[in-house]
């Protein structure tokens, strides 16, 4: 198969899947999200962004798999991405926030020097202006820039994501942790004083496996 038809297969695959989850993706929104695919692609074979090689699966099991949470954070302003990785699923809720959500602006946070490099490469590439990325630890972000949104997927367990990142949370803010089978021990250990707010099961297109929102915030 042509390098073409294969992209073209796999763009379809996206638009078809994310149509699944009441998503229109426009044709900039494919386009940057298969681009960043792409350089996801050529920088996993020095950086190890991802296991996951083949890019039919990564269409599913990253794309897909983020753009099924974007619902969530729709009227956000300011959103941070906590051990952001190689940008799931800060870079895209970004491609999809830039056109759905544009008073949206993203911010991501790793200690890994390769993996914030990947992503500046990703905000200048694909022209994301409603990026910033920072490496450091995100306990020691300074508490000037505050969030209605932190997010993070695969990061920490979830008593640990609040202790290091709730100085940056504004109040009435709210955390979205996207977690895969439901995480009833880490939720029973959650800090005094937080408490999550709902619970909400996601369905990823061509995924046989479970995922969740989780929706957490300060107690009242």
């Amino acid at each position: 198969m042509s390098i073409t038809a294969d992209q073209n297969t796999l763009t379809q695959t996206l638009k078809e899947g994310a149509a699944a989850l009441g998503l229109a993706l426009g044709e900039r929104q494919l386009a940057r999200l298969m681009a960043y695919q792409a350089l996801m692609i050529k920088w996993n074979k020095v950086y190890n962004l991802t296991a996951l090689r083949d890019p039919a699966q990564m269409v599913t099991h990253h794309l897909l798999d983020s753009l099924a949470a974007v619902g969530a954070f729709a009227g956000a302003r300011r959103v941070l991405d906590v051990g952001a990785g190689g940008g799931l699923p800060g870079i895209v809720l970004a491609i999809w926030a830039a056109d759905a959500e544009p008073q949206m602006q993203i911010s991501l946070v790793d200690t890994v020097q390769k993996k914030t490099a990947f992503l500046t490469q990703v905000k200048a590439e694909l022209q994301l202006g409603n990026v910033s990325v920072f490496h450091a630890r995100v306990e020691q972000l300074p508490t000037e820039q505050q969030y209605d949104v932190i997010t993070s997927r695969a990061f920490a367990e979830l008593n640990d994501f609040i202790d290091w990142s709730n100085h940056l949370l504004q109040q009435g803010g709210k955390y979205i942790a996207l977690k895969g089978v439901m995480p009833q021990q880490e939720i029973d250990r959650l800090p005094p004083g937080w408490k999550v707010e709902k619970v909400q099961p996601l369905h990823v297109p061509g995924l046989d496996a479970e995922r969740h929102l989780i929706f957490i915030e300060r107690a009242s």
